[in-house]
């Protein structure tokens, strides 16, 4: 094992940081994993929003509703991933989880009724 100038022997963390080959390739692949999803995702957005933009305005529509629900896909992908919420047992998932979607619906419901209004001239 070679010595590594950034890990000091008397620190508390330092025992925690051996893995084994196995687990180490296992941890990349997964971080591979999560990124091409993400890079997939944002790219199907790009094209989406470069080739779809100057066609009909019903086709648009549904554009922006993907966009939307993509972008929440990743959200979600990355707080499950990233901040190891997904290793968590369900019920402190659905704790932290269900805030947020109902919120995000509420937001989403004000945000249309919003829109109406302001399409409609505030008759």
């Amino acid at each position: 094992m070679e010595n590594r100038d950034d890990l000091l022997v008397n620190d508390s963390y330092a025992p925690m940081v051996n893995h084994s080959e196995e687990e180490g390739k296992a941890i990349r692949k997964k971080i591979w994993k999560v990124t091409a999803l993400l890079s997939i995702l944002t790219t199907l957005e790009i094209i989406m929003g470069i080739y779809l933009s100057s066609r009909s305005s019903d086709l648009w529509v549904v554009v922006k509703w993907s966009f939307i629900v993509m972008t929440l896909v990743k959200a979600f992908y990355i707080v499950m991933e990233f901040m190891h919420l997904g290793h968590e047992n369900k019920s402190l998932r659905r704790y932290i989880v269900v805030p947020y979607l109902i919120f995000i619906a509420y937001m989403i419901y004000l945000i249309v009724m919003e829109g109406f209004k302001v399409g409609n001239g505030y008759n």
